[in-house]
This record gives structure tokens, C-alpha cells and sequence, in this order.
């Protein structure tokens, strides 16, 4: 039994590892979907905000999804990442801000 536990525990390092890279981008791609789809259905769209924070609900809760409606700027945090989105006008729609 302690053999199949080492092995799945080896198994797992050696799959992390090789998904080093991926694994450490995650955190910031969960706040930075939210924000930009958020916006994109908010200002884009034109989508009410109730159904706007149901497009964009992930299995892992965000800590912050915040619109600041006068600016068409939206924030969201998860993870310890916090990104923002931006409209920009009709024809360039939504983007993520630096």
C-alpha cells in the first residue's frame, strides 16, 4: 500500500513539475477572464448586472467583482491576482488594463 501511495505521490510531483509553468499562471488568468468578460457583457453587450456575475461565476469563488459604472471599469481579484478591464468604445469593445 505504502508503494502505490509513494508512486502516486512521485506520479503527481512529476506531472506538476512538467506543468510548472501553467500552474503559476493560473492564479492571474481567473481575475483577468472575470474582468474582461464582465466587461465585455456589461458594456459591450449591454447585459444586466445580475446576469453578468452569473457569466462569469467559476467553480473558484472570486474574492472582489467590482463595476464602477461611470468609468465602464471593472475589477476582479481571485486568487491574490487582481486585474482590471476597461470599455474602450464601440469598436475596440473591452480589454485588460496593465
Amino acid at each position: 500500500m505504502k508503494r502505490v501511495v509513494l508512486l502516486l505521490l512521485l506520479a503527481v510531483s512529476a506531472w506538476a513539475w512538467h506543468e510548472r509553468q501553467a500552474l503559476a499562471d493560473f492564479p492571474g488568468i481567473l481575475s483577468a477572464y472575470s474582468a474582461k468578460e464582465y466587461c465585455s457583457c456589461r458594456f459591450v453587450m449591454g447585459f444586466p448586472e445580475a446576469y453578468c456575475r452569473g457569466y462569469v461565476r467559476q467553480y473558484l469563488p472570486l474574492g472582489l467583482l467590482k463595476e464602477d459604472s461611470p468609468r465602464r471599469l471593472v475589477t476582479a481579484e481571485g486568487l491574490g491576482r487582481r486585474n482590471q478591464a476597461a470599455w474602450q468604445g464601440h469598436r475596440e469593445g473591452c480589454r485588460l488594463l496593465p
